[in-house]
């Protein structure tokens, strides 16, 4: 099998590479996107509890608790694939994010078999994590290291453009549904069904990730690291680490709110209907898949910094007067504006954030150094702001709340940005360099 090389081909077979490497977060968002916006379904299902807040919330924990997982999966597998390679390691971790899946799908009732049931969900979610915590850095790091030179930008971004392509499948599949089925039918079982759907394409997509090369970058390196040396060297480099997870923070925050949890903000909070929650969800999803490679390419163009540290201040600024103003009058066109503003700021950010975080990662472990950035920031931010969302709306009586939680993730991948880019000891990503 030949190798993928920085070298140009041809149109089609960089397509067919991208689209081999990114099937697989398709799968990972497609899932993690029907657990958020069946969130009150299963809710009903799985944890039945005396209030609708709190049979709500332990399903959001359960949820956040999969991220809890990412990290040991970024250390364990991220070092795995640094070890033997971009394609053997994700395929592992396509083995055992559909393992998750099918646990999840083909759980009875907490009527039929009790206790067993939020535990097997629970077991399902933490086995998608594990694997999750290493396919989305293992996902950049191929495409960063098969992009053509000055468009390292460009080519990650569709890590992100595939989860995009889940969320509008994803949220057609439920405006559809909820077309077809009436309410009860869909809380008793008919919600399953897109979990099912996504089922159903795992043997499609393995066979995608079985015709995938290897990238020339990693059969070019002479040794590979063992596990003990990824973690002696991720420690030796603790600070880029945790700077990494601090850029994140506003990525991973943003996303989920804006697609995961606006569903359910949607319906419960605003109180519109599904079907408007739906279709504002699937148009967030467009913009996204938009701007993810114009923030990439422009990037490339201007160099990383001045994108991450405009939009940034960009989120502080805005993030709570825009949920402000929905709440105080809430209704299909205002959500879907706000939504669409918040969905600009966060595939500008994103699109010049993902390539960052490949470039500022020693290159020995540079998937492992990714997936724990990363990951870290989807468990301490990301993972639990749909229940972060929950709880401080509960709490404070405020609708925007939410937009608080954003603007703090903001403040913190600005920080982190302005401290990773002074530092001289550290590689300046711009459109000019390559790294590694």
């Amino acid at each position: 099998m030949n190798p993928i090389s920085g070298n140009p081909q041809s149109i089609n077979a960089r397509i067919g590479a991208i689209i081999r490497v990114t099937s697989g977060n398709f799968l990972e968002q497609f899932d993690f996107f029907l657990c958020g916006f069946y969130a009150t379904y299963i809710a009903h299902t799985f944890f039945p509890a005396s209030s609708e807040f709190a049979s709500l919330m332990m399903t959001f924990a359960v949820f956040g608790a999969g991220f809890l997982m990412r990290p040991i999966g970024a250390v364990v597998l991220g070092a795995y694939i640094d070890k033997v390679g971009r394609r053997k390691g994700l395929i592992v971790t396509l083995s055992i994010m559909a393992a998750g899946t099918f646990l999840i799908v083909l759980i009875p009732s907490y009527e039929r078999i009790g206790l067993w049931a939020p535990l097997l969900v629970l077991m399902g979610r933490l086995l998608q994590g594990f694997s999750a915590g290493a396919e989305l850095g293992g996902v950049s790091v191929y495409l960063a290291e098969i992009a053509t030179p000055g468009r390292k930008g460009f080519y990650t971004s569709w890590q992100s453009g595939s989860q995009q392509v889940a969320i509008m499948v994803a949220a057609a599949l439920g405006f559809a549904l909820n077309a077809w089925l009436d309410e009860a039918a869909i809380q008793d079982w008919g919600w399953r069904i897109p979990f099912l759907l996504g089922c159903l394409i795992v043997p499609f997509i393995f066979l995608l990730r079985r015709k995938l090369e290897e990238t020339a970058e990693f059969n070019a390196r002479r040794t590979h690291p063992e596990i003990s040396q990824v973690c002696r060297t991720l420690l030796d480099n603790w600070q880029i680490v945790v700077s990494g997870m601090l850029m994140v923070a506003m990525t991973t925050t943003a996303f989920y709110l804006i697609t995961v949890y606006a569903p359910t903000f949607g319906k419960k909070v605003l109180l519109l209907s599904t079907s408007d929650s739906l279709l504002v969800t699937l148009l967030v999803a467009v913009s996204n898949f938009i701007w993810l490679p114009l923030g990439g390419l422009l990037s490339d163009r201007i160099g990383r910094k001045p994108v991450l540290v405009t939009m940034a201040l960009v989120a502080i600024l805005t993030s709570y007067p825009a949920l402000s103003l929905l709440a105080a009058a809430p209704s299909f066109s205002l959500m879907l504006a706000v939504l669409l503003w918040l969905s600009f700021i966060y595939g500008m950010y994103n699109g010049a954030m993902i390539p960052s975080l490949t470039e500022i990662m020693p290159v020995e472990v540079r998937v492992a150094g990714f997936s724990l950035a990363y990951s870290l920031a989807t468990a301490l931010f990301g993972g639990f702001t749909p229940a972060m969302s929950t709880a401080l709306i509960e709490v404070t009586g405020d609708k925007a709340a939410p937009g608080l939680w954003m603007s703090f993730a903001a403040v913190c991948a600005l920080l982190a940005t302005l401290f990773l880019y002074r530092r001289s000891s550290l590689p300046q990503p711009s459109a000019n360099k390559t790294y590694g």
